[in-house]
């Protein structure tokens, strides 16, 4: 047997048994990048698993057959019998849309339920034994944490895009006029066609409904939060629309005379005033009157239109508001029982 058939090992020391010594050294260097690398997979493996189990669950909507235009947008199935989540800029106040799943097949849709207050709308797929999203918890959410954006945006089926959760308890105004509250704030790219996909955590559970973005603005997407959107589903359900609670009056925001804040020692010197009474309405019958400045009610200041949609839409509608109205510079107490409008 020739030398060339043999090889050699170095020696290795008495106190080094395992040959350590010959490896090459850690240095901090190569844990940091050891240490990047399983990060930036976990993040990625987040990624996938929920892209995974929500996809299925996302469809586009469009118009109906035979109907040029018309609203187009995103939708996730919540239920397994065909029940969907969607915005309801997206149905446009229609009864029937059309569906296109992940895999390509084309469902008719019907219009369940649509809520313009809180840009939701709920829907229903002719279909049945279908992939549904899981509904997590917004009341839980922390600022920072991973968000993952899913949709339709430009006709581009199955779209993922991910960020953070930048805010909570945000604000925005619907094209009903009214303040969507606990807006969520996110950084993950929105695109027209997004409207109606979810907005998913880290987790796979839906927690939010993607609604709108900061046109000519990067990183300024919101989404309604799925406590919004649960309460609005039960309502739709329950009785075809949302009931929320209904005073009978028109009004509008006016300055309060700073001698009649003293006087009356007011809290605000703003004053909601009362244009019109319905006099079939709650407040007519309550005896509320055209020209009374409401101040307050249940001993909460209102000095806007959103403070007393907000301070309505908290109350069960079966209980009574005791408002605080001031009337030929006077004060004076004045009970409403509100009433369901829709």
């Amino acid at each position: 047997m020739s030398t060339s058939e043999f090889w050699f090992e170095r020696p290795r020391p008495l106190s080094d048994p395992e040959g350590v010594s010959n490896l090459a050294p850690v240095t901090p260097a190569a844990t940091a990048a050891a240490s990047e690398a399983n990060i930036l997979d976990a993040y990625s493996q987040a990624v996938v698993n929920v892209v995974e189990t929500i996809s299925p669950t996302v469809v586009s909507l469009t118009a109906p057959r035979g109907v040029n235009r018309g609203g187009q947008g995103s939708g996730f199935l919540i239920t397994a019998d065909g029940y969907a989540l969607t915005n309801s800029h997206v149905v446009h106040g229609r009864e029937r849309m059309l569906a296109i799943t992940q895999e390509g097949d084309q469902l008719d849709v019907d219009v369940v339920g649509d809520d313009p207050a809180t840009d939701l709308a709920l829907v229903r797929l002719a279909a049945r034994d279908l992939p549904f999203a899981p509904m997590g918890d917004s009341t839980t959410l922390r600022v920072g944490q991973l968000v993952i954006a899913m949709g339709n945006p430009l006709g581009f089926q199955s779209t993922v895009s991910t960020g953070v959760l930048s805010a909570v308890g945000r604000a925005m105004r619907g094209e009903s006029g009214r303040l969507i509250e606990e807006v969520l704030q996110h950084t993950a790219p929105l695109n027209p066609g997004n409207s109606g996909g979810p907005l998913v955590d880290s987790r796979g559970r839906v927690i939010g409904i993607n609604t709108a973005a900061v046109v000519m603005a990067q990183g300024l997407g919101f989404a309604v939060p799925v406590a919004t959107a649960r309460w609005v589903v039960g309502e739709l359900l329950k009785h075809g629309w949302v009931r929320r609670a209904s005073l009978g009056i028109s009004a509008t925001v006016v300055p309060v005379p700073r001698g009649l804040v003293r006087e009356l020692d007011l809290l605000t010197d703003r004053a909601i005033a009362v244009v019109e009474v319905d006099p079939r309405g709650p407040a007519g019958e309550s005896g509320l009157q055209p020209g009374d400045l409401i101040v307050a009610a249940n001993e909460r200041v209102v000095a806007s239109i959103d403070d007393l949609h907000h301070m309505l839409s908290r109350l069960p509608v079966a209980q009574p508001v005791q408002f605080t109205v001031v009337r030929d510079e006077n004060k004076l107490a004045v009970t409403v029982q509100p009433r369901h409008d829709q």
